[in-house]
């Protein structure tokens, strides 16, 4: 702290600690200053067993004892830890000023840490309460600073304690204005709208403009910030609706079942994460990359049981099909209601999924951001799949012209079971993703069956490109919506556009191409 901040105090720093034993308010309050100011190492620790109530002092020697955490104690003068204490210590006393006083001390010990995080906390700090005692130990923090962004940080703190300075001169605070607009936050907004109304003519107007910049450029970054949510959303949508989008498409069932696949891949990562847990718990940060391919081969293998044992005697009745599957579905969520329990169960996120970052004045979660990269890989690895493999060859003979691709050979009932359980597979990884991002419970494909329909059949049936758009447009318009009509309205709205527009084009945005499907 500068020494303007606190009184000054003559002698060594010892001497100003020993000052804690005088049980004198005054004191005590002198002795914060100086010890504050002193430079010594020790400052912060004192400081802060001050204000915890573990400094204690013996009036007869004058000696002083920090008590640490663990019960251990220590000479506040030297540091060096001592065997016991005097059974005639005692807790040095605080009132209400002398809280602020130490409050104000610790924040400006905190300005000056080694640790360039922790200075840009505290001058962000500084900077919400603009304390003009402050302004001292600001300026000689900023005036020694090499890291750029503890001394922007400081920067922004300084002008917010001299735009609230009732002697600051004009120059000043158009100057601290400049500098809180170039922050442009809402935090600075805040500050701005917080200046009272006497200030000098200039100052107002240059403060009424900062504000009115600030305002306009966050709009401009909340629109940003829900295109980003629009996008992740969308990212979301399309892992969902990717696997439906192949069964709808070749074989032209309605699979009300597609949901619990996706809950299916969910309660996988639950139990893989569950073992690593209980067995290998060094291996957490990789449990989704073995949760994904187990996921696939599940979800896959109980695609193709399905469509052997129920799938094969429906097709060509869309309606028997669609109520075998929505009572499949109940029975899906029933059996895991009964391994698992009706409860939400606590699937982790890896630690290269937690957290977030900003790009401006906006923030991007980092499953999101994976979810997103994922669901492009599987895009493109299914849709080279589709182009490259013969099993891609023969899905897309299928679905143009089923009676053609019979005949020249291709076993139309192999293809369906393998693509019946390339889209159950592929729901199953959806559920993986999904994990981190929503409640892990039996309910959890009922939340996207609805808008993976509308996705697929927005898109064009069977068209993984039309998926892709219709993904990202409906998330995107639902996200721009919800501000202005509410979750719930947005929704509605939603479900009449894409009636309206299939009412223009019943096959979607993207129609597929082939004799029988034009016919």
């Amino acid at each position: 702290m500068a020494a303007s901040a606190f009184p000054a105090v003559a002698g060594s720093f010892e001497d100003a600690v020993a000052q804690f034993a005088n049980d004198s308010y005054s004191d005590t309050e002198e002795a914060v200053g100086a010890v504050a100011t002193s430079g010594n190492p020790l400052a912060y620790p004192i400081i802060s067993a001050l204000q915890d109530g573990r400094l204690m002092a013996d009036p007869d020697t004058k000696k002083v004892y920090i008590t640490q955490p663990d019960g251990k104690s220590v000479d506040a003068a030297t540091g060096t830890a001592v065997a016991s204490v005097p059974n005639s210590v005692s807790a040095v006393r605080l009132n209400n000023k002398l809280r602020r006083v130490v409050a104000a001390a610790l924040g400006g010990l905190t300005l000056l840490s080694p640790d360039p995080a922790k200075r840009v906390q505290a001058a962000q700090s500084v900077f919400k309460t603009h304390d003009e005692s402050m302004l001292p130990v600001v300026d000689g923090a900023l005036a020694k600073e090499t890291n750029k962004a503890a001394k922007l940080a400081f920067t922004e703190a300084r002008a917010a304690i001299l735009l609230f300075k009732p002697d600051a001169t004009e120059v000043e605070k158009l100057e601290a204005i400049a500098t809180i607009k170039a922050r442009g936050d809402q935090e600075a907004l805040a500050l701005l709208t917080g200046l009272s109304g006497d200030q000098p003519l200039a100052v107002a107007r240059a403060a009424a403009n900062a504000t009115s910049a600030i305002q306009s450029n966050l709009a401009l970054w909340s629109t940003v910030q829900n295109a980003w949510y629009g996008v992740s959303l969308g990212s979301v949508l399309l892992l969902a609706a990717i696997g439906l989008a192949i069964t709808f498409g070749v074989m032209g069932v309605i699979n009300m079942a597609h949901g619990e696949m996706v809950m299916i891949g969910a309660y996988v990562t639950f139990v893989v994460q569950e073992t690593i847990r209980t067995h290998y718990p060094g291996l957490f940060d990789v449990s989704l990359l073995i949760a994904v391919p187990l996921a696939f081969i599940v979800a896959g293998s109980i695609g193709i049981l399905i469509e052997r044992s129920i799938i094969r005697f429906l097709y060509g009745r869309p309606l028997e099909t669609l109520l075998a599957t929505w009572g499949l579905s109940l029975v899906l969520q029933q059996a895991v209601r009964t391994m698992f329990g009706p409860t939400n169960r606590e699937v982790g996120n890896p630690s290269w999924m937690s957290g977030a970052f900003e790009i401006g004045q906006i923030t991007i979660t980092y499953n999101r951001l994976w979810i997103l990269c994922f669901t492009l890989a599987v895009f493109a690895i299914l849709l080279a799949m589709l182009r490259y493999t013969s099993l891609g060859l023969e899905m897309r003979a299928v679905t143009q012209n089923r009676r053609m691709a019979a005949s020249m050979g291709i076993a139309t009932s192999r293809v369906d079971a393998l693509t019946f359980g390339l889209g159950s597979g592929i729901a199953g990884i959806a559920g993986v993703a999904l994990s981190q991002i929503d409640n892990v419970s039996p309910n959890l494909g009922q939340s996207y069956i609805i808008d993976s329909f509308m996705v697929v059949v927005f898109g064009g049936v069977g068209n993984l490109w039309g998926t892709l758009v219709g993904a990202f447009t409906l998330g995107i318009a639902n996200k721009f919506l919800e501000p202005v009509a509410g979750a719930v309205l947005g929704k509605i709205a939603i479900l009449v556009l894409i009636i309206l527009f299939i009412q223009k084009r019943p096959r979607g945005l993207f129609a597929l191409k082939g004799r029988a499907v034009e016919a």
